[in-house]
């Protein structure tokens, strides 16, 4: 990929800090590894609630007058300030990272109005999925695609999607997964269970239909009477758009184990949590045209010496080895989900080394290394 003119990199997003999730995280550490390239970063994120401090990026931050949403009136929003730079991008890069501010540049499409200079995209899965299924959308997103100078994908799961309905891709595409968060911190492994002690079991995601905690308290619940008698499930996460909580709850009630809702835990505080688990679970499913594109949260939980269950479904696999970091079933076999799930607590040995494995391949890719792949060596480093 040619070198950029000039080492100005503009990244718009609709999903920034203090949003959470695994976009967020992705567009901030993309736009840190990019600044230590030499990369001279702007980041365009939606507006800061009065009662949220602006942290000290090592990057500049520009906040628009748009939430973090992804409606017509943010989209719009988001392309009329692409479109008031368009002229000064003329030797720079725009990045795009996430879904929202791609639909924008689809409608800037439609009054021939890109920046001139690079554009570059990122995509996690479930969006190639959404502008696959309508003919005008298809259309659009082919044009951007066309025009784009290079596309990274965060799993070959969204690679091989992209290259099924997007074909002509084929020659810009590259591989950028997710890595460890900045500063991440490992915890010693879990010491051995006092005698009498549960065995901890924790999910860390947003309460949502997609993220499946409902199907890891119904396997929970199907194991034999000794097993349950020994367990423990904590759930860590904020709740959802859709009510799916309330049906979380009630099933906890009859659970037959205890079930801790934990809330929203802020990064800093999540090393206790993990310390304190035995097994991480995530079953996510699949859930209006949504997927789990690759899934941060499975790396961190490696990190911290926790064997892994979740669903084989979309990037699952990439971030979770079967066998050797932990277990993967199908989201159609809740049977086989109750059985991973029964020999995980029944094995310490098991879980030992699945937890050693997922802590070398949380190790196995940088934000730094992704960076360079995306967008190659900025001018000034490159003269150094």
């Amino acid at each position: 990929m040619p070198r950029p003119a000039t080492n100005r990199l503009i990244i718009a997003t609709h999903e920034f800090h203090p949003h959470r999730g695994g976009i967020a995280v992705y567009t901030a550490e993309m736009a840190a590894a990019a600044t230590r390239l030499g990369y001279d970063v702007e980041v365009w994120a939606p507006a800061l609630p009065d009662s949220v401090v602006e942290p000290a990026w090592p990057f500049a931050v520009r906040r628009l007058p748009i939430t973090g949403s992804h409606s017509w009136r943010n989209q719009w929003r988001m392309a009329r300030q692409i479109l008031t730079q368009r002229d000064a991008w003329q030797d720079g890069t725009l990045y795009v990272p996430e879904p929202g501010p791609l639909l924008s540049m689809l409608l800037l499409q439609f009054f021939d109005t890109l920046p001139p200079g690079r554009l570059v995209l990122t995509l996690h899965g479930s969006e190639i999925l959404r502008l696959a299924m309508r003919p005008l959308t298809r259309w659009s997103a082919r044009r951007l695609f066309a025009r784009a100078n290079r596309i990274s994908v965060v799993s070959r799961h969204a690679q091989e999607l992209l290259l099924q309905y997007f074909p002509r891709t084929a020659d810009k595409v590259v591989l950028t997964p997710g890595a460890l968060r900045t500063g991440f911190t490992f915890v010693p492994s879990p010491a051995a269970k006092p005698p009498g002690g549960r065995i901890i079991i924790l999910t860390v995601a947003r309460i949502h239909p997609r993220k499946g905690q409902l199907c890891v308290i119904e396997a929970l619940r199907a194991l034999p009477p000794e097993q349950r008698a020994q367990i423990e499930y904590w759930l860590v996460g904020g709740h959802g758009k859709e009510r799916y909580e309330p049906a979380l709850r009630a099933a906890a009630n009859n659970a037959g184990f205890p079930i801790k809702f934990l809330g929203d835990v802020p990064d800093e505080q999540l090393g206790q949590f993990y310390a304190q688990a035995d097994i991480f679970a995530m079953t996510s499913m699949p859930h209006k045209l949504s997927v789990e594109g690759f899934g941060l949260v499975y790396l961190e939980a490696g990190a911290h010496g926790l064997p892994v269950v979740a669903h084989d479904i979309g990037g699952v696999a990439e971030a979770v080895t079967q066998g050797e970091t932990g277990l993967l079933v199908s989201p159609d076999d809740p049977a086989a989900l109750t059985a991973a799930f029964a020999r995980l607590i029944a094995d310490p040995e098991l879980r030992r080394r699945f937890g050693s494995a997922g802590r070398q391949r949380a190790l196995a890719h940088t934000w730094q290394d992704n960076a360079l792949t995306l967008f190659g060596q900025p001018p000034a480093a490159a003269s150094t």
